[in-house]
C-alpha cells in the first residue's frame, strides 16, 4: 500500500522524465528553425507580400471591395536551407494580383534557392443577380434583381454593380435565380417600334413644338432613331424619350 510520501513521488519522476523530454524536443525544433526555413515561414512571407501588393493594387486602381487571401498548404516536409538575407517575394502570374497567383519566394543569400507558393486572391464585390428565373426577351423589373457580394475575380464574362444598368432592359438568353447578370446578356427593350406612329418633340430651352412622325427603326429609351416628319416629309435622328414620343434639337 503506498503512503501519501510514495505516492507522490512516483509522479514526480514521470514529470521530470517527460518535461526533460519536452526540451529535447523543443530543443530540436529550435535546431531546426535555426538551419532551415520551413513551411510555415514560407506561407507568412508570401501572406503579407500579397496583403501589401493587393492593398496597393485596389488603391491604384480605385477599385472598391473587399479581399480574401488564402495561401495554399505546403508540404510540411519541405527543408529549405536557412537563408543569409531577408527573403524577396515578387508575383510570378498573372500580371494583377487576383484570382489564382503564383508568388515566388527568392532566396538571394550564400546558398540562392526558389521556392513558388500557390494562393488564391478573392475581390469579395456587390454584384447584379437575379432573383428569380426569367425567360429570353422578358424585360427586368425592380423585382427580378438584386445586389448580392460575389468574388468577382472568378467572374470571366464580366458583371454589373449597378441595379440602373439593368432594370428596364431586354435578355438576350433565359436566366436562372441567383445567376450574375453581365452586359452581354442585356440589350435596350423596344420602347418604339419600327412603323409606330410617335410624336416628335422639337425643343429650345422653354419652348417646345410638337409633329406627328413615323419611326423608321425600332429604339430603346435614350437610343437615337430614324423617324419622318409626317408634315415635312423630312427624316430627322431623334431619340427616344418614352413610349411613342422621340425628341429632336429645335
Amino acid at each position: 500500500m503506498y503512503t501519501k510520501t510514495t505516492f507522490f513521488r512516483r509522479p514526480t519522476r514521470l514529470v521530470a522524465l517527460f518535461l526533460a523530454t519536452a526540451c529535447l524536443f523543443a530543443s530540436g525544433a529550435r535546431t531546426l528553425a535555426d538551419s532551415f526555413t520551413l513551411p510555415e515561414q514560407l506561407i507568412g512571407v508570401t501572406q503579407g507580400f500579397l496583403e501589401f501588393t493587393v492593398e496597393d493594387y485596389l488603391s491604384r486602381t480605385q477599385t472598391p471591395g473587399r479581399y480574401d487571401i488564402q495561401v495554399n498548404n505546403l508540404d510540411p516536409r519541405l527543408r529549405m536551407p536557412l537563408c543569409s538575407q531577408s527573403l524577396d517575394a515578387s508575383l510570378e502570374s498573372p500580371a494583377q494580383p487576383l484570382g489564382r497567383v503564383t508568388v515566388r519566394v527568392r532566396c538571394d543569400g550564400e546558398a540562392p534557392w526558389t521556392v513558388f507558393v500557390p494562393a488564391q486572391v478573392k475581390l469579395l464585390r456587390d454584384v447584379v443577380v437575379m432573383t428569380r428565373p426569367l425567360k429570353r426577351e422578358s424585360v427586368i423589373g425592380e423585382g427580378d434583381v438584386t445586389l448580392r457580394e460575389r468574388d468577382v475575380s472568378s467572374l470571366g464574362q464580366g458583371f454589373i454593380s449597378d441595379l440602373d444598368q439593368a432594370v428596364g432592359m431586354k435578355l438576350l438568353r433565359p436566366t436562372v435565380m441567383d445567376q450574375v447578370l453581365t452586359l452581354q446578356q442585356l440589350e435596350q427593350a423596344e420602347v418604339i417600334r419600327k412603323g409606330d406612329q410617335v410624336v416628335i418633340t422639337a425643343r429650345s430651352g422653354g419652348l417646345s413644338v410638337r409633329m406627328p412622325g413615323e419611326a423608321l427603326a425600332k429604339g430603346g429609351l435614350t437610343e437615337q432613331i430614324r423617324v419622318r416628319n409626317l408634315n415635312s416629309k423630312r427624316v430627322v435622328k431623334a431619340t427616344v424619350i418614352g413610349p411613342g414620343q422621340v425628341e429632336v434639337p429645335m
